[in-house]
């Protein structure tokens, strides 16, 4: 398939669905995947309904891949680049700046149900030997209803169907 141009994200990217729609009480560590064959990666946070706020947003890079609730082997924390949609009803759709962060993440996420939050991470960014990135969102006993998504973009070998970035 083309897309006169566009992006056909099945064919031209990879989606991994690293957090599948749960209650984050207590924190989650998402699925780890590899970003070896990749350039980019956009990861994107969906929050629908939040009883408080919850405590951080974390990314951090590994040596080695890693299971939904298991933390990537030789984690280091990593510094990224987030954008958020803050704002419940209109314009919902709508990203504010660029936020640099740092190793400390993102640390004040909001209350607010039906937000969302993209963040922007190269390949290049990663330290040595660290292909495999892994997202953690923090949370004490507040409930709150999240899922999150991977984009990988950048192929270095794109096929129709790709191999597998979680093994």
């Amino acid at each position: 398939m083309t897309a006169r141009g566009g992006f056909v994200t099945a064919e031209m990217g990879h989606v991994v669905q690293i957090l599948p729609a749960v209650d984050i009480t207590g924190g989650k560590i998402c699925q780890a995947f590899s970003m070896a064959n990749y350039q980019h990666a956009t990861i994107i946070i969906s929050v629908g309904v939040s009883a408080a706020a919850w405590t951080a947003i974390l990314l951090q890079a590994g040596s080695a891949t890693a299971a939904i609730g298991v933390n990537v082997a030789n984690a280091v924390a990593l510094p990224f680049a987030i954008y958020k949609q803050e704002t419940s009803g209109a314009n919902n759709d709508v990203l504010g700046a660029r936020v640099a962060k740092t190793t400390s993440g993102e640390t004040a996420p909001s209350a607010n149900d039906n937000i969302f939050y993209v963040i922007e991470v190269d390949a290049a960014e990663l330290p040595d030997g660290k292909p495999y990135l892994q997202l953690s969102l923090t949370n004490g006993v507040n409930s709150v209803i999240a899922s999150a998504v991977a984009i990988l973009s950048g192929a270095r070998h794109s096929s129709v169907q790709s191999a597998t970035v979680t093994t």
